[in-house]
């Protein structure tokens, strides 16, 4: 799909973002931004490990939700959740109730606060996957847009030896995406040349 315009302000916009108010606010304002917090980073994680099966839109409808039920995403408190956490969150109906998202969930906060210690920043260390510069590519249609890379596919085994699950090739390259490690908003979209 290419990209539409939407009537109530004329820019073109990326033609999966115009399914609600929700879904165009995150493509215009935090989609493809270069996020380098590393509370940001590792809430993104998460929910984009979540969207595994689902549509992203699922998702940002339960994002508040997720802070609400995860205490804010905040990993150091996450890594310390027992067995009585995991039976709450499975059944707040804020989330995704699935076992093995919620217990990737917690062993990815363990996961990502090991490699915090191990490599001092976990956001200077992902982002040396790309030279600490997004990359740009120039799609003119959506067909264009990979669902992952070679670069995703390295990164995803890379979190893999870490620890890290719900980070297959697939979800890696949507949260590269996302968190503006790759700008793939097509070229002809507003956003690509503010980004």
């Amino acid at each position: 799909m290419a990209t539409e315009v939407l009537p109530d302000d004329g820019k073109r916009r990326c033609g999966w973002c115009g399914g609600s108010a929700r879904m165009r606010a995150y493509h215009d304002e935090q989609w493809g931004v270069p996020e380098r917090d590393e509370q940001r980073l590792f809430a993104k994680l998460i929910l984009d490990g979540a969207q595994a099966g689902l549509s992203w839109s699922t998702i940002l409808e339960r994002e508040p939700g997720y802070h609400r039920a995860f205490h804010g995403l905040d990993p150091v408190r996450m890594a310390r959740y027992t067995a009585r956490d995991e039976a709450r969150l499975l059944k707040d109906e804020g989330i995704i109730r699935n076992r093995a998202k919620v217990r990737s969930a917690i062993g990815n906060a363990k996961a990502f606060l090991r490699l915090r210690d191990e490599e001092g920043s976990f956001a200077r260390w992902l982002w040396s996957f790309t030279d600490g510069e997004p990359i740009r590519n120039r799609w003119r249609r959506r067909t264009q847009v990979p669902a992952e890379t070679p670069l995703s596919r390295t990164v995803s085994k890379e979190l893999k030896a870490r620890g890290f699950t719900f980070v297959g090739p697939t979800i890696v390259y949507a949260y590269m995406q996302a968190i503006g490690m790759v700008n793939d908003h097509l070229v002809d979209c507003f956003r690509h040349a503010e980004l």
